[in-house]
């Protein structure tokens, strides 16, 4: 009688075993549909490579936590120290170059936009900027210069570099400061070291800083019609996040090499039930 019920017992672990193994390999083996950038999806128009593509670029517009850098100076400095901006000094040149520590010099450099929209500069106190493009608000700088600069002088206003955050499922998560005018988001998917195979491309979510508030946006990385849209480009304070596969739940292998190893290791497991309980 015990051995008729250590029998049935064998055989129920060796079937729960089996189904196991069945729903594992059903659900593991990530695709490569399902990691591939920029495919031409099912249901829309073929976008066909070397289809030229325009650009939907906006005038970015400054916000709060924004860090402006601002430069100025007169012709006589211009020709005593030739074209170049890098060089500072005391009196008209505001801000610095960024050292090779990154983008974070800004932070003690520049001018941080607070929530009213004004930055504060020597001299002009505080000046508003919010909601005005670069060019806008290089012209607002110099306007109010007028009354303490005779001459012609020279004014540049930039960004302090574009920050954003990638968390979740990346393969360097985390802050990041990239010191250039524009970047998309491929680059700065790069740049925190690609995502990894559990990464669901086809839902990344782009958190995005408006001057009221902030909005999430579905992003998918899988479809060519993403060159199209407003989110190719991503912008300062912008925040994405990558979500996990179900398959990280059931915790198979990401390859069929994976999954193979594991179904091996489990039937190897049940004959070896089976071998005591005889």
């Amino acid at each position: 009688m015990n051995s008729t019920n250590t029998i049935i017992k064998a055989n129920f672990v060796l079937k729960s075993l089996l189904l196991l193994c069945f729903f594992g390999l059903i659900s593991s083996c990530i695709s490569n549909k399902k990691i591939l950038y920029l495919q031409n999806e099912d249901n829309n128009e073929a976008l066909e490579s070397g289809k030229r593509i325009p650009h939907r670029m906006v005038d970015y517009r400054l916000q709060f936590n924004d860090i402006v850098d601002v430069k100025v100076l007169t012709n006589d400095e211009i020709l005593r120290k030739g074209f170049s901006l890098n060089t500072t000094e005391t009196g008209q040149t505001m801000g610095m170059q960024p050292g090779q520590g990154g983008g974070d010099v800004y932070y003690m450099t520049g001018y941080t936009v607070d929530k009213n929209g004004f930055i504060e500069i020597p001299l002009l106190g505080q000046v508003k900027v919010g909601n005005l493009t670069l060019d806008e608000a290089k012209e607002q700088i110099r306007e109010n210069l007028k009354a303490y600069i005779r001459g012609d002088f020279f004014v540049r206003v930039k960004l302090g570099g574009i920050r954003y955050s990638a968390f979740g499922e990346f393969k360097a998560p985390g802050k990041y400061v990239i010191l250039q005018d524009r970047m998309t988001i491929f680059e700065a998917i790069a740049n925190a070291g690609d995502l990894t195979t559990l990464a669901r491309r086809d839902n990344v979510k782009l958190i995005r800083q408006y001057a009221d508030g902030s909005e999430i946006h579905d992003i998918n990385l899988n479809d060519r019609d993403l060159l199209y849209s407003d989110f190719y480009f991503i912008r300062p304070n912008d925040q994405i996040y990558a979500e996990p596969l179900k398959v990280r739940e059931v915790g198979a292998g990401e390859t069929a090499a994976q999954t193979l190893t594991l179904l091996i290791t489990l039937f190897t497991f049940a004959a070896l039930v089976l071998n005591l309980s005889k």
